[in-house]
């Protein structure tokens, strides 16, 4: 769909030809903003490029991702598990990274940059890889050593490893792109338009979901997942919106605390093992939290005991690896007490373990 490029600080305006994803004036974050009111075509939620005309316009690179499972929970029939580890590179991540890349290849670049702490990093290089474009990676030093090691063997990415966590990486890639004219790509508002499919797909697969539980570490997917809600609505494809439910690590929980305090979010330091949650201070944090009051949502944090319970009892169950920032949400969901006519989707973002 035709668009502009509307900062969510200032307000200033850009074309869709704005070749970054930051404000020229204040550098706050922009947010893509359509045109026209999206019109919705009826889907199974089989495929993810059955919502391309939802997508910002560029030339699209139609790879296999997307169009993912949603399977019932084999001992509660009100859960539903939404497998993102189908995904080519086993994330929910590759829904934003074709975007991301997409529109970097349009604006000319050769190369790209970002912070990541595993997940991201591999999709982005994935998908450049494809259309011979450098990735540059910057690791905060958590990172699961062998997300790092894939990351350069399989993807032929640039890695370096920050003293500090993901925070500090993501300093550093700013910086290493502004000096070196590479595409800075990560949680800004392309991903988010890729990743918002993932709701577009759960509610065309299951139109009375009620809940839908969502690991939360910068809170990107948070909000597409917010914005593709809304937009739904707006277009009469939904009658009203599900409750959203924000899962963080105990040992890692800023928008969890922010949520409970009704204040906005402070930095933690990061000490969780569920390394794909492991952000200390989310970039739409604090849009989250006015996300999760509209929805009528909770924010709520697991232990690492009880992510690893369920991730051990995961592939007892199903014979599929999830890491524990996917289990995440089943933890949660334990704690969740549904009506006996709702139903939950525990969204499983990814097994690279």
């Amino acid at each position: 769909m035709d668009y502009i490029l509307k900062c969510r600080v200032c307000k200033v305006e850009y074309s869709d030809m704005h070749r970054y994803q930051a404000c020229g004036s204040c550098g706050g974050n922009l947010e893509v903003v359509y045109t026209e009111k999206p019109r919705f075509k009826k889907s199974n939620g089989e495929r993810f490029w059955s919502y391309e005309y939802l997508l910002p316009k560029a030339r699209y690179r139609h790879t296999e991702l997307g169009g993912t499972k949603l399977i019932s929970s084999s001992d509660d029939e009100r859960l539903f598990l939404k497998l993102e580890i189908e995904n080519p590179t086993r994330s929910f991540k590759d829904r934003g990274s074709i975007v991301e890349i997409a529109k970097a290849k349009e604006y000319g670049y050769e190369t790209i940059v970002c912070a990541s702490t595993g997940n991201m990093a591999y999709s982005l290089a994935y998908y450049a890889k494809l259309e011979d474009m450098r990735a540059r990676v910057f690791i905060g030093g958590s990172a699961s050593k062998h997300k790092v090691r894939n990351i350069k063997e399989l993807q032929d990415a640039d890695v370096e490893k920050v003293d500090g966590d993901f925070n500090k990486a993501l300093d550093v890639a700013y910086k290493y792109a502004a000096r070196h004219k590479a595409f800075l790509a990560g949680d800004y508002c392309y991903r988010k338009e890729g990743q918002k499919t993932l709701i577009y797909e759960i509610m065309d697969q299951l139109h009375d979901a009620t809940h839908i539980i969502v690991p939360v570490g910068n809170a990107t997917l948070l909000s597409g997942i917010f914005k593709g809600l809304k937009e739904m609505k707006q277009a009469g494809h939904i009658k009203k919106l599900p409750k959203i439910v924000a899962v963080q690590a105990r040992k890692c929980s800023p928008l969890v605390k922010a949520f409970a305090n009704g204040e906005k979010i402070k930095y933690q330091k990061p000490m969780t093992a569920a390394d794909a949650i492991a952000v200390g201070y989310p970039t739409f944090g604090d849009d989250a939290l006015g996300m999760l009051r509209t929805s009528k949502g909770m924010a709520m944090a697991v232990s690492e005991s009880e992510m690893l319970k369920e991730q051990k009892r995961f592939l007892e169950d199903y014979g599929l690896v999830a890491e524990l920032a996917s289990v995440s949400t089943v933890a949660a969901y334990k704690k969740l007490k549904l009506k006996e006519n709702e139903k939950a989707v525990a969204i499983i973002s990814g097994g690279n373990v």
